[in-house]
């Protein structure tokens, strides 16, 4: 591949022929991964710790096993957690990916850009180096950041976890509680400046004991710090008429501890006071009609038959017939 070479020089980058494509590769098109050594490691991520200041190096390695050469552009870009906890990055660099830059051109000359085109032939794979320059007033803690492949109509990146060495705080806060929609959302705030590996314990106590206890677990999220997420725990709820306390509590390393609590209370005071109102009112009217049953009083809207007494003269509420001479 001499077309090749030469751009590569230019770059730095370094062109490794694959003798044997992955199937898995082979089935998704090019693909992205840290490099080591010249040969990929398996690393998850690329990991740099340096102080403010400092400029660290590493690389990535770009895979093509199709037949056919790629295309694609390499930028850095800051980390970020969506609204449910998964990981993504933001359009804009202000942090880790505003400080990577590969080794490129402008006007004819070798200089350091934010973002560079990579060209890989056929059945290559090309490992492109890049530098983090720490600011000298970076904040101690940690710095996430991705670097990011787009090309062939996709998108993947490889994680960069960047930590500044010197005090670091962290620290979480659980907000929001609710419970309702068959299950029991909440928000963690990563209020520190270390990324968290959130673990999770429910409890849930109502008038006659306890409705749901589970155990601490971990949480299917990496917290970054400053970033807020709202998460859901399934759960049907107390009974209709049940009132709850509901205390989620969130653990993580170096002592991280926080807690959140929500009252229950599905049926609304009003309803119940209305409810109860309507029980008291319906069977004062039933004492009353009872009573006036037993007193032979007739009831609203009955009338008796009133009949006269042929001996009194005076009317009575009975239905009687009587008989008999007059004397």
């Amino acid at each position: 591949m001499p077309y090749a070479l030469p751009a590569a020089r230019a770059l730095g980058l370094t062109l490794v022929l694959l003798s044997a494509a992955p199937t898995a590769l082979a089935a998704e098109g090019w693909s992205v991964v840290p490099a080591a050594g010249g040969t990929a490691d398996g690393r998850p991520s690329v990991y740099a710790e340096g102080a403010p200041g400092t400029v660290l190096q590493d690389a990535v390695s770009v895979l093509n096993p199709g037949t056919r050469p790629v295309t694609l552009r390499l930028r850095g870009a800051d980390a970020d957690n969506t609204a449910d906890g998964a990981f993504t990055v933001r359009d804009r660099a202000a942090d880790t990916g505003a400080w990577i830059a590969f080794a490129g051109h402008v006007d004819g000359r070798r200089t350091a850009v934010r973002e560079l085109s990579v060209r890989v032939p056929a059945h290559t794979r090309a490992d492109v180096p890049f530098t983090i320059g720490v600011p000298a007033a970076a904040a101690p803690g940690d710095h996430p950041g991705a670097i990011v492949a787009s090309g062939g109509g996709r998108t993947s990146a490889v994680r960069v976890q960047l930590r500044v060495p010197g005090p670091a705080l962290s620290a979480l806060t659980v907000e929001h509680v609710r419970v309702g929609g068959g299950g029991i959302s909440y928000e963690l705030v990563n209020r520190g400046t270390t990324v968290l590996a959130p673990r999770l314990a429910v409890h849930a106590g109502g008038v006659f004991g306890t409705l749901l206890d589970r155990g601490p677990r971990a949480l299917p999220v990496e917290l970054l710090p400053g970033r807020r997420v709202t998460l859901h725990e399934p759960w049907t709820g107390p009974s209709a008429f049940d009132t709850a306390t509901v205390r989620l509590t969130v653990t993580a390393a170096d002592g991280v501890r926080a807690t959140g609590t929500a009252k229950v209370r599905p049926v609304p005071w009003s309803v119940v006071a209305a409810v109860s109102g309507a029980l008291v009112a319906t069977a004062a009217a039933l004492s009353v009609v009872r009573h006036r049953r037993r007193a032979g009083v007739p009831g609203p809207g009955r009338r008796g038959r009133r009949v006269r007494d042929g001996r009194t003269g005076e009317q009575s509420g009975t239905e009687v017939e009587l008989t008999g001479a007059v004397s």
